[in-house]
């Protein structure tokens, strides 16, 4: 194990080394993030430990609990079909005028259960980079 580790390293020190997809990847998106040395940027556990949200999962796993003995396995085939979309915007609208955090769990719920159990007619997973992302807000 040691000797394949040292050979790594020493095929890496010479220019003939060719990357993985999954180091130009990691580069560009480091780069991305205004990593210029990429031998500094944080380890992937981590940035797991910083990209996350415990609470946030912990209260929403607390919410489905409980919504288990009030409307029963979301899984069950007999359930109503509930519009969770709709009602995922419509807390997330609440949330913004109000400033209470539940509705944002619940929202968070409420497209995890789409997400695992989804009502749309064309339901598919697909990673894309479609050129949607977060804008920054100005402060003030």
């Amino acid at each position: 194990m040691k000797k394949r580790i040292k050979k790594k390293k020493a095929i890496r020190r010479h220019s003939i080394y060719m990357k993985s997809v999954n180091e130009h990847i990691r580069d560009r998106l480091l780069g991305a993030a205004a990593y210029a040395d990429v031998k500094k940027a944080p380890s992937l556990a981590v940035i797991k430990k910083l990209n996350w949200f415990p609470r946030a999962l912990r209260y929403a796993r607390n919410r489905m609990l409980m919504g288990f003995y009030r409307y029963g396995n979301f899984k069950d085939p007999t359930q109503p079909n509930y519009d969770r979309i709709g009602s995922a915007i419509s807390r997330l609208k609440i949330y913004q005028r109000t400033g209470n955090t539940e509705h944002v769990i619940d929202a968070l719920n409420l497209c995890g259960i789409e997400f695992e159990n989804p009502n749309h007619p064309d339901a598919h997973f697909q990673a894309i980079d479609d050129g949607y992302h977060t804008q920054i807000k100005k402060r003030g």
